[in-house]
């Protein structure tokens, strides 16, 4: 069976408003969405009512916190909409269960699996590696519609630095 078929027949179509959450830290989700439309923010929150963004969600990513579908322990995050979005809901155990008996859905499943892996890779190399000036200027040569629609403080959170630090880098950026 085709994957997108296997979606539409087994998973499930939710809509969601801008600024409404999916699930919340802590939550017990045990499904993945599949994003068709909107623009989603995944965070974490910590006790200081401090927050760190993880990663923004685009159409055709995959999103669904492993923590959860897999153990007994709640989402490690939370998943919010920045955009009107509709989503595709399978319950994690239904798609294990299909991939086992599918071929072709248990190579999609690899497949969205890896691409989420080397997306996390890549954030971690960022983070390490990169000066928050050099992530500063991928994230604008990669996803410059993105600097466009998300908050200057959301930004400022996914560089791990300071809204007053990312003015500054801005402002060396374009005065180069």
């Amino acid at each position: 069976m085709k994957f997108d078929s296997f979606l539409l027949q087994e998973g499930k179509k939710i809509e969601k408003a801008e600024y409404e959450h999916v699930f919340r830290q802590g939550d017990s989700d045990k499904s993945l969405y599949f994003v068709q439309s909107g623009l989603l923010k995944v965070y974490y929150s910590f006790e200081s009512c401090k927050k760190s963004v993880k990663s923004f969600i685009v159409p055709q990513d995959i999103i669904g916190s492993l923590t959860s579908t897999c153990s007994e322990e709640g989402c490690s995050f939370s998943l919010l909409c920045l955009e009107p979005a509709v989503l595709i809901r399978i319950p994690f155990t239904k798609l294990l269960q299909y991939s086992q008996q599918d071929h072709e859905i248990a190579n999609s499943l690899i497949d969205s699996l890896l691409k989420l892996s080397m997306k996390k890779e890549r954030r971690e190399y960022e983070f390490l590696c990169l000066s928050a000036e050099e992530r500063y200027c991928l994230l604008a040569d990669t996803s410059p519609k993105l600097l466009e629609k998300v908050t200057q403080n959301d930004i400022a959170r996914y560089l791990g630095v300071t809204p007053v630090g990312l003015s500054r880098i801005k402002n060396r950026v374009n005065n180069r």
